[in-house]
């Protein structure tokens, strides 16, 4: 076959063809997803607290109650999205982004300033304050970007969530990568790459992000694949490159030189984006030179429905009906699947199982994730070593997204297995993380941490997924952010009342001990194992429940998810394919 020519003849034609490629790849859909992917990977600094979470100790001599109360904080502004939901569900995806932009930059910028002493110490409300905010506008890059990935790929949306969630889970050890070839081995500077980093990522994205037709290829889960081998790709070499940096002395161009090839890695993504419109462009082509084939479709123009004349009773039934909808409706619920309205959605038990489920799984790994530096400090471990544990949570935190939006979707799809019953299994399993840290072995730390982290993250996954699937897309922009609510309720709750106190508690009995009182010490440090066995004792016992209370859920929804879920999407997708087809002709 000829290749096809495009129109003017000789290198005009030639570069009005290149011209017209580019256009299609910069509006086509496979960019689109290598832009949410890009945006993603810098919207997960809440989970490198546990790196310059010391520094902001040092500095500004925090006891591990206030840090920890600065943890929540940060847990509280990256987990209430609902301002950035309602946002959504009545502006542009380009301002969500930008605003999003904005409060990331302004918060990190701020923390950054005060770390760094370059405004006067702040007290302690305006530090959390400042880290609410920035955290929270991890919410805006989550809701622009997943609500519309969602809605254009509506089918297989758990492979789709697992691969977003998984590039936020990435993000710590992408960005550290990062700051390592900026800046160096400097806490400090992390803030300030945090501040500016991911602002300028949805900025040069943010008319790139918006909702488009959704037309289901053949190939498309293929497609995912080969995503998904790529960011495998990425955390593998991280976590070899992570390994290699705490064992040996890196020298600058050693840094540069692995952040290089993270990010070639990351336009792999890209390129196989640039293939499948390249392949998406030809079927245009050859589709646009076939000839006609002489059939005509008529449209006949559709009649108006005729309104029926109503006695008089059923018109006044109407108007009761209008009167008292409002509030019937809020306890009377559509099918799961269907689309609720957003207070049917927060009023169903179905929603309040949900949150259960989040306080006492995202509660309790957030509180070991934010932990994490204090309990290495605790037993002993040295600097290098303690930032170890954190990268290795940020890659499994990526290894359990993926796979709990792979797994779960190929189960689902051979078994009709209930993703439900894939969380409580997964909070079953972070018990075992927990307990590994509240009785300590040589080595048990670096399992407990890769526990943690994937479990934190397939939980959070298949949070977003079953929420979508039982309560629909129509407000999943606002119900998604609504449902992660308990999680920051279980980080204070946890982080702050339990661990927090109870740590201080052992240090102060271990001062006194030594005969010292707590104004003799700029920052209370307590070492042993007894600084954090009694409150992830208590986590695993929290954990345990929500897993318990999952599976009042998984009975709730057995029915539905033995159904054929993605039956409406399928036939929407259909439908707009034969509308493009009558087009074309």
């Amino acid at each position: 076959m000829e290749p096809l020519k495009g129109g003017g003849g000789g290198g005009g034609g030639g570069g009005n063809e290149v011209i017209g490629f580019m256009v299609h790849v910069i509006r086509g859909r496979w960019f689109m997803m290598f832009a949410s992917f890009v945006i993603m990977v810098g919207a997960g600094a809440t989970y490198l607290f546990g790196t310059y979470s010391k520094a902001i100790k040092q500095t500004l001599g925090y006891t591990q109650t206030t840090l920890n109360l600065l943890g929540f904080f940060k847990d509280l502004g990256s987990n209430i999205g609902v301002f950035s939901g309602l946002i959504a569900e009545v502006t542009p995806t380009w301002f969500v982004l930008l605003v999003g932009a904005a409060t990331n930059f302004v918060g990190y910028f701020m923390i950054w300033l005060a770390v760094t002493g370059k405004i006067a110490k702040p007290k302690v409300w305006q530090m959390c304050l400042y880290i609410c905010i920035g955290a929270n506008s991890q919410n805006f890059a989550n809701t622009g970007v997943l609500v519309t990935c969602l809605r254009n790929f509506p089918q297989g949306r758990g492979i789709m969530l697992g691969l977003l969630k998984g590039f936020t889970g990435l993000s710590g050890a992408f960005m550290t990568q990062i700051y390592l070839a900026v800046y160096g081995n400097d806490s400090k500077s992390l803030l300030l790459l945090i501040a500016w980093f991911p602002a300028a990522l949805s900025v040069v994205f943010v008319y790139t992000i918006r909702s488009m037709k959704v037309v289901r290829r053949d190939n498309e889960v293929k497609v995912f694949y080969k995503f998904l081998y790529v960011a495998l790709a990425i955390a593998s070499f991280s976590m070899v490159v992570t390994i290699l940096q705490k064992q040996f002395a890196f020298t600058h161009g050693w840094y540069v030189a692995s952040a290089s090839v993270v990010c070639c890695l990351l336009f792999v993504l890209l390129v196989i984006g640039i293939k499948e419109e390249h392949l998406i462009w030809i079927e245009k082509k050859l589709a646009d030179a076939m000839p006609p084939t002489g059939v005509t479709i008529e449209k006949l123009p559709l009649e108006e429905p005729k309104s029926p004349t109503l006695p008089p009773s059923s018109s006044i039934g109407i108007e009761e009906k209008a009167t008292t909808s409002f509030f019937a409706n809020i306890f009377k619920k559509p099918d799961r699947g269907e689309d609720y309205g957003i207070l049917q959605a927060l009023f169903s038990i179905d929603m309040l199982l949900i949150l259960i489920a989040t306080f006492c799984g995202l509660g309790t790994n957030l509180t070991a994730v934010d932990n994490l530096g204090q309990i290495g400090e605790s037993l002993g471990y040295p600097t290098l070593t303690i930032s170890t544990f954190v990268s290795l949570v940020s890659i499994w935190n990526f290894c359990g997204r993926v796979f709990a939006g792979f797994v779960s979707e190929i189960l689902l799809e051979k078994f009709s297995f209930p993703r439900p019953l894939m969380i409580a299994a997964v909070l079953l399993l972070s018990c075992v993380g927990h307990l590994l840290i509240a009785f300590p072995n040589p080595g048990s730390i670096y399992v407990a941490s890769i526990i943690v982290g994937f479990c934190y993250g397939a939980q959070l996954t298949m949070l977003y997924t079953v929420i979508s699937e039982i309560f629909g897309l129509k407000h999943y922009a606002t119900l998604f952010n609504c449902g992660q609510l308990a999680s920051p309720l279980g980080s204070y709750v946890f982080n702050v009342l339990v661990a927090g106190r109870l740590y201080d508690k052992e240090a102060l009995k271990q001062l006194a001990q030594k005969g010292m009182s707590r104004d003799s010490v700029k920052e209370l440090t307590c070492i042993g194992q007894e600084c954090y066995k009694l409150p992830f004792i208590i986590l695993a016992a929290v954990a345990f429940f929500g897993a318990f209370s999952t599976l009042i859920l998984v009975m709730r929804t057995r029915k539905f998810y033995k159904g054929d879920i993605y039956k409406k999407y399928r036939e929407e997708a259909n439908a707009a394919e034969t509308e493009m087809t009558k087009a074309s002709r």
